[in-house]
């Protein structure tokens, strides 16, 4: 693995610092507001490189969403048979070119850099090059930088404590702050995602449905938990990369929706008040259709006109 990490190491170091220079000048060498924003910067340089891959994960995700009707049929036809219910599956599967694991590679494919990211942060926390992990001790991030960064403070707390690690009451409030954000947004990225980017679907017996509530509630129970032993510097990125995902994932879905998404009929709605055609609502008793009228305004009149009498 050291030959796939060691670059990545380099790399996150590398943008950081270069981040630390251009921010310098304007805000101070040592001062949290240069770190903080440095942090922040290689999140949206991360997640700019990242962009294809979210591309292709939606894709992926919207394809699954398509075949969820022939997916439910076969669940019902070979439901006593789990054998050919799989066999069934794949055969879909092979048919429309896609795999119930494709949206999970983007994902998988991330992990490396996050898992640097992770390390670097970290590696700020330990202070000194004793206490850095190799890789980064002979890359960019080490000497006077690591010193700096490690005395940096976000709001009053430095951004290499934690709150388990620390006894201090800024440090406390900030890390608190900050896992509610982390979490929260968590919370409302993935909600905005089965409220306005999901087709309708039902209920029952829907794995998808089923997998999306679970880490609507479980991943930011996650996140709640294991922040009290991330550096601030760590919860910054965190939370600067939850909002990159909600804006992102919210741009998408009111562009881009996913057909037979509540984002998608309203999105259609939209174009049809553009091109002038009002679609009547005929639930409302306040608007009757045009049609409608003229139906039993043709029904009424046809006995009226009687020719058994006129003979």
């Amino acid at each position: 693995m050291g030959f796939i990490l060691n670059p990545l190491y380099n790399l996150v170091s590398g943008i950081i610092v270069l981040f630390h220079n251009l921010l310098s000048p304007l805000f101070g060498e040592d001062s949290g507001v240069t770190w903080s924003l440095s942090i922040m910067g290689l999140v949206v340089v991360i997640r700019i490189v990242l962009i294809p891959l979210f591309v292709k994960q939606i894709k992926s995700q919207r394809a699954l969403t398509a075949l969820q009707p022939h997916m439910k049929e076969i669940q019902k036809k070979y439901k006593d048979d789990r054998q050919k219910q799989s066999e069934e599956m794949m055969k879909l599967y092979k048919e429309h070119k896609t795999n119930p694991l494709a949206s999970c590679f983007p994902i998988l494919a991330q992990a490396p850099i996050f898992f640097a990211l992770f390390t670097v942060l970290n590696g700020i926390a330990a202070k000194t090059d004793a206490g850095v992990p190799a890789p980064i001790a002979r890359g960019f991030l080490k000497g006077d930088y690591l010193e700096s960064a490690a005395q940096a403070k976000f709001f009053g707390a430095k951004i290499s404590e934690t709150f388990l690690g620390s006894d201090d009451i800024k440090v406390k409030l900030v890390t608190v702050l900050l896992i509610f954000v982390m979490s929260a947004t968590t919370f409302t990225t993935q909600r905005q995602l089965m409220t306005k980017g999901m087709p309708k679907m039902d209920a029952s017996n829907n794995m998808m449905l089923q997998q999306q509530k679970i880490m609507l509630y479980l991943f930011p129970l996650i996140f709640a938990i294991s922040g009290v032993n991330f550096p601030v510097g760590v919860l910054i990125y965190w939370s600067t990369t939850n909002f990159w995902t909600w804006g992102q994932q919210y741009y998408v879905i009111k562009r881009n929706p996913t057909p037979g998404s509540p984002a998608f009929e309203e999105l259609e709605r939209k174009k049809a008040k553009k091109s002038g055609v009002v679609e009547p609502d005929q639930n409302d008793p306040s608007h009757p259709s045009t049609p409608a009228v003229e139906e039993v305004k043709g029904q009424r009149e046809q006995p009226k006109k009687k020719k058994k009498k006129k003979k």
